[in-house]
């Protein structure tokens, strides 16, 4: 009885776990390798194990770092089942069927360049039929039920509080009459977050896999993320000019709303005209608010109030190019939420190319930005940048706010292990080294034993000392 370590070894990125008991193998997450190109080139290798051997799949929550190699996992003959939440599928359908399209366009432009080279053409990673077919084999589950998967293995999903539909996930896993009890974090998310409920308390297990992505830092409190965020959209109203906000199309996006919404007569933006110009995000906000019974008391209470949670008078959805074209000619008066989060791509550099070299525009971060993005050189302070090859003056003036993660920092990932009654055993995965090792130290402080796997690297279950 085993789990071995395919993805999220001492990275933040590709999770995908095999757990093998008896003749079974199954999988928690099989998610895309992002990064530079050379980490994104290992999607194409071949899986370390035969698809079409493993038995089932849990899914922890629809991000593409855990996600996003299902439909290739299914292209390589995988048939069996992906267990998730009914939000997670749903969520999942969006996100995989933008994911292949991107592929496929990918694909399209590096073949054009081939051609006129005289190359031999690539076939994209994986294709819109591609993530279909990978969708009909999804099974929807809820929290806090107990089912049989396979025998030997009983699952129960608890709600990890990071997007919609994330999971913590609970294994009972039984071999030649011993059975061990793993508990695999997922993505916790970050406490007080609106919409969504705080991660569940889980009490037992004989190992934790626990995500360390940020093991060695906290978040702003929200009150003061609230506070910076009302002063800059109180600084901006004067300017008469627009306010440009890069997020992400899962979870930030719809955080944004509900601030928007119920600080708008506060921060001086009732008047505004609110534009979330991203149809991915429009989808999401769409499946967000068919699951409102999964949100957390407060926005319970607010949306028997005040109705639809994502509904204002002054907020437009622009789902077509030519809604996203029109917003460009408002030169006042505009709040934009549009993606990519890192503006490494999407209609934000669209907005960019007409309000970055404005002196009375504004451009809030309110997200990571990676070393190598747009986004990352305009927090950095770059005085000019470059858009389809022409260079644009930044005039406009740039915040960056912090506190708005929906990970866990340092603390919230130490109280929420603490609630195990015993002190089972840690592997830490989903984070950098330096994260990594700090996180592993504080734990180590609480006597806890704590392993820091490799890629291939292996944890005999039964080998583990119970938890005492």
């Amino acid at each position: 009885m085993e789990i071995q370590f395919l993805g999220a070894a001492r990275e933040v990125t590709g999770s995908c776990f095999m757990l093998r008991w008896g003749d079974h193998r199954m999988l928690v997450d099989c998610g895309l390798i992002q990064g530079a190109p050379a980490d994104e080139a290992r999607n194409r290798q071949p899986f370390p194990f035969d698809p079409a051997a493993i038995d089932a799949v849990v899914l922890t929550h629809a991000h593409l770092d855990h996600s996003g190699r299902l439909p290739l996992l299914v292209k390589a003959g995988f048939r069996g089942p992906i267990y998730t939440h009914r939000a997670t599928r749903d969520l999942c359908h969006i996100m995989l069927k933008d994911a292949a399209s991107l592929n496929e366009k990918d694909a399209e432009h590096e073949n054009r360049r081939r051609q006129r080279q005289g190359k031999r053409l690539v076939e994209p990673l994986y294709s819109r039929k591609d993530a279909e077919k990978a969708m009909r084999q999804f099974q929807s589950l809820d929290y806090d039920v107990e089912r049989k998967l396979l025998p030997g293995a009983q699952l129960r999903l608890q709600d990890a509080g990071h997007i919609l539909g994330s999971a913590i996930v609970e294994l009972w896993l039984e071999e030649n009459g011993q059975r061990r009890k793993l508990v695999v974090s997922g993505d916790l998310g970050h406490a007080g977050a609106p919409i969504l409920r705080n991660p569940e308390v889980v009490r037992e297990a004989d190992l934790v896999v626990l995500e360390s992505t940020y093991g060695d830092r906290e978040h702003r409190s929200w009150d003061d993320t609230l506070t910076e965020l009302g002063e800059v959209f109180r600084a901006a109203r004067g300017s008469e000019g627009n306010i440009l906000i890069p997020a992400f199309a899962i979870g930030r996006s719809q955080e944004l709303i509900y601030f928007l919404k119920h600080h708008s007569r506060e921060w001086g933006i009732d008047h505004w005209t609110i534009f979330l110009d991203s149809p991915m995000a429009i989808e999401a906000t769409e499946v967000y608010a068919r699951h409102w019974k999964l949100f957390d008391a407060e926005t319970t209470r607010r949306r028997k109030k005040d109705g639809d949670t994502f509904a204002m008078p002054n907020l437009h959805f622009s789902r077509t190019a030519a809604q996203s074209m029109a917003i460009n000619r408002v030169r006042a008066g505009a709040i934009v939420i549009a993606g990519s989060g890192m503006c490494d791509g999407g209609r934000i550099r669209h907005h960019f190319k007409h309000n970055l070299w404005r002196e009375q525009c504004h451009v809030i971060f309110a997200g990571f930005q990676a070393r190598g993005t747009l986004g990352r050189q305009l927090v950095d302070g770059a005085k000019t940048v470059k858009l389809w090859g022409e260079t644009i003056r930044v005039a406009a003036r740039i915040h960056t706010v912090g506190g708005l993660s929906a990970h866990a920092g340092q603390s919230g990932l130490l109280n929420w292990y603490q609630n195990f009654e015993r002190r089972p055993t840690v592997a830490l995965v989903h984070g950098e080294p330096e994260p990594m090792e700090a996180l592993a130290k504080r734990l180590r402080q609480l006597r806890t034993s704590v392993l820091l796997p490799e890629v291939g690297g292996r944890i005999d279950l039964l080998s583990l000392p119970r938890a005492r």
